[in-house]
């Protein structure tokens, strides 16, 4: 709205001196505002003044035009209907972006709507991945059996003509960390064909039916670009056993794992698709998707053994700065037991260990650190109390010469009493059996050694401080020591017993381990016998390792001696002393 710049004078005029100040010839102009009652005048001897008048008062207008005055009308209507004509371009202009803003977050609910069904599988060519079967040490069984299944892809009639048919589903199974995923990118790096990849745990979602039809679209794109390989990781996750059933209820999983059984092996040809899956948990996979024609070949990828954790090292210390004086070889024999992945994360602590100690390369030390962490965890504060470092120091040389007696003296890794994280004292490291580890198999006479040296600590404490000053150190071992007992009693059948197994687990239903779990079926004087046999055993293994002890009290005494000296024995050292005073 328009306002005059002039201040007005204290004068004050009525409307007949207006008007008779315009008959005379007094005023020089007038300011005129249609939708006011006032009016601006500027006399001619400079004073100005705002006079009442009435709304939209013709007569003055009629007089200032009569006179020849300067009349000057501003008509505020035009101002107001410009004010009004922008806030409704704005407010059309808002209401405009409000309909686009709501378009637009309605398609994106739409596409996730009409795409939540679809699955979320990468297509990976032979240009997006880098890893090839040359980068994959360590596996050498399972490396060539899935290059034999690419050779069936890149020459299909070289087994056409001799009547042999394309395997539909290989299943790599083996312990986590042993390499089942990266083989998948070396065959995705090798194989030359499309190669989608995706986790089984994507398949499962809260509705009903999107599990299965994800399924249906994952083997549609791979008919589209076939021949093709598709990898499912963990397919545990919708491959376990299925229920019984009980309540009548729908799983979602087991939907989700009928259409995969449809699709793998069912009245569609899905010629020319590969389906690839890895699990550490085939105990648990539904029969009927182990059967042969849908999961042909089944690849165990296991522990690399002595040749294969040294290629393995080798591969991972490639791009690090190794010393000279470093030996692969014999860390691949202090590693036994060791995934792939474990070695590889020994190499990386190892390295983060030499840039610690703000040294150029690599060494043995800084080896031994990273083994040290991985295997017994990080060092926390050291023991003070003297009598607290005896009791512990003999502890740990007990279990150390048990083990010597009976499994040899390379048994023994390491003897410490430096604490570690998660224990009371120190540790004694043994080297694991490579053949026990490589085989699975487990003899009586092992497990019967395995509970001599847990109950050595206790053992020892009892020999050298009598009964009535023996601590709570040796709380792990014995509870160790106790489920090796309960194993060998109720599941192997090393016992008086017999061979029978009664172990009470019951895991035949997939809900909650066992929701309708049966009572066991194990008589009261039976259950009895095995707690007796139990304690037998037990009392007859702790009397073994004061025999040994007994025998070896002053190898005992001087390792001690070595051991609060110098806080850590090494294999070097160990063997040494024991080699001249162990006696069998």
């Amino acid at each position: 709205m328009f306002r005059s710049k002039f201040s007005y004078s204290d004068s004050k005029s009525s409307y007949s001196d207006l008007l008779e100040d315009i008959e005379t010839g007094k005023i020089e102009s007038i300011f005129f505002y249609p939708r006011q009652r006032e009016i601006d005048v500027l006399y001619k001897n400079g004073d100005k003044s705002k006079i009442p008048i009435l709304y939209n008062d013709q007569l003055i207008l009629e007089k200032a035009t009569e006179n020849k005055l300067d009349l000057t009308i501003n008509n505020s209507r035009k101002e107001a209907s410009a004010a009004n004509s922008f806030a409704s371009i704005s407010l059309f202009l808002l209401f405009i972006l409000a309909i686009v803003l709501i378009l637009r977050s309605t398609s994106k609910l739409a596409s996730r709507a009409f795409g939540f069904t679809k699955n979320q599988a990468k297509f990976v060519t032979i240009d997006d991945v880098e890893t090839r079967f040359d980068d994959v040490a360590g596996v050498p069984e399972a490396a060539e059996e899935l290059k034999e299944v690419i050779t069936f892809l890149k020459e299909p009639k070289k087994f056409e003509n001799l009547g042999a048919k394309f395997p539909k589903g290989v299943l790599l199974i083996g312990p986590p960390g042993t390499g089942k995923t990266l083989l998948a990118k070396a065959i995705a790096g090798e194989s030359g064909v499309p190669f989608l990849s995706i986790s089984a745990s994507e398949f499962v979602e809260l509705f009903v039916g999107v599990g299965a039809s994800r399924v249906r679209d994952l083997f549609s794109k791979a008919k589209e670009k076939s021949p093709c390989i598709i990898f499912i990781d963990e397919i545990d996750s919708i491959g376990r056993q299925r229920g019984s059933g009980i309540g009548g209820g729908n799983d979602e999983r087991e939907q989700t794992l009928n259409q995969l059984l449809t699709e793998l092996d069912g009245f569609a040809d899905n010629s020319g698709i590969i389906v690839l899956a890895a699990t550490n948990r085939p105990d648990i996979l539904d029969a009927a998707l182990l059967r042969p024609g849908r999961f042909d070949r089944k690849i165990e990828v296991m522990l690399p053994d002595l040749d294969g954790r040294k290629k393995i090292l080798s591969v991972h210390s490639l791009s690090k700065p190794l010393s000279s004086e470093v030996d692969l070889a014999y860390w691949a024999s202090r590693t036994v037991g060791f995934s792939g992945a474990d070695l590889a994360n020994l190499m990386n602590e190892s390295a983060i260990h030499c840039a610690r100690d703000e040294s150029k390369l690599i060494s043995d030390l800084h080896i031994e650190n990273a083994l040290d962490k991985i295997t017994i965890g990080l060092r926390s504060s050291l023991i003070t109390s003297p009598n607290m470092k005896k009791i512990i120091a003999y502890n740990e040389v007990g279990r150390a010469i048990v083990s010597a007696v009976r499994n040899g003296i390379e048994s023994v890794d390491k003897i410490t009493i430096l604490p570690r994280s998660g224990s009371i004292g120190g540790y004694t490291k043994l080297c694991p059996d490579e053949d026990v580890i490589s085989s699975g198999l487990i003899s009586k006479k092992l497990l019967f050694s395995k509970i001599e040296i847990a109950l050595a600590g206790r053992a020892a404490e009892t020999i050298v401080f009598g009964e009535g000053e023996i601590t709570q150190c040796s709380l792990n071992d014995i509870s160790y020591a106790t489920n090796i007992v309960r194993e060998m009693v109720t599941k192997y059948g090393f016992s008086i017993i017999g061979p029978i197994s009664m172990d009470s687990d019951n895991n035949e239903m997939y809900l909650g381990d066992g929701l309708f779990r049966r009572k066991p079926l194990i008589a009261e004087n039976t259950s009895s016998k095995i707690d007796k046999e139990i304690i037998n055993i037990s009392k007859i293994s702790l009397n073994n390792s004061i025999k040994i002890l007994k025998k070896n009290r002053v190898l005992l005494d001087k390792l001690v001696d070595i051991l609060l000296n110098q806080e850590t024995i090494d294999k070097k050292v160990f063997k040494l002393t024991t080699s001249k005073l162990l006696k069998v």
